[in-house]
């Protein structure tokens, strides 16, 4: 599965289009400013010199802006920074797998938690591994988790605490407990 995958992430990565997301056909926007680009490039190169193979991208763009191109990592080995920092770049960092307690021992050893995501048609394995995930949202067989009625937040040093949903709420409340007898029966004991 991983050589199937891999092929058809490379053809669709290479198709995307990057540029001004204002622009007609443009899939991915700049990066925030020239830190976030140069920030990128080394946990790219990072990753090169330990090991990684680029199939596509692995470059800041020429030609003015903060332009990354869409970049596919393979064989990312686990000394690698970029497997235990948070990206904010267009970087897809694969690393395989052989049984599901390694793909939950490589998903979980980072210091963040803020999403993972499995896909998987084997509905025991949704439960287990979604249970063990140690993020606080996980997407099941889907990319988009955003909801504003859903809780959003994450666990370890993805902070603390929830947006969204009544959970959301509930994180700018204080709970008052209160304890009183009723005045009707004040004096009567």
């Amino acid at each position: 599965m991983a050589d199937e995958f891999t092929k058809r992430f490379t053809t669709r990565l290479a198709g995307l289009t990057v540029g001004r997301g204002t622009d007609e056909g443009v899939d991915v926007d700049a990066l925030i400013d020239y830190q976030a680009v140069a920030k990128v490039a080394s946990l790219v190169d990072d990753a090169t010199a330990k090991g990684a193979r680029c199939l596509v991208g692995g470059a800041a763009l020429p030609g003015g802006g903060h332009f990354f191109a869409s970049t596919l990592l393979v064989n990312v080995p686990a000394s690698a920074r970029i497997n235990g920092e948070e990206i904010f770049g267009p970087i897809a960092p694969l690393t395989f797998f052989d049984t599901e307690e390694e793909a939950l021992r490589l998903a979980n050893a980072t210091e963040y938690g803020l999403t993972g995501y499995l896909f998987t048609t084997d509905t025991e394995r949704a439960s287990r591994v979604t249970d063990r995930l140690e993020t606080g949202m996980v997407g099941l067989n889907k990319t988009t988790i955003s909801n504003p009625a859903a809780p959003f937040g994450g666990m370890k040093h993805s902070g603390f605490g929830r947006e969204g949903g009544s959970a959301g709420i509930h994180e700018h409340l204080e709970t008052k407990y209160v304890a009183r007898r009723n005045p009707r029966l004040v004096g009567a004991d």
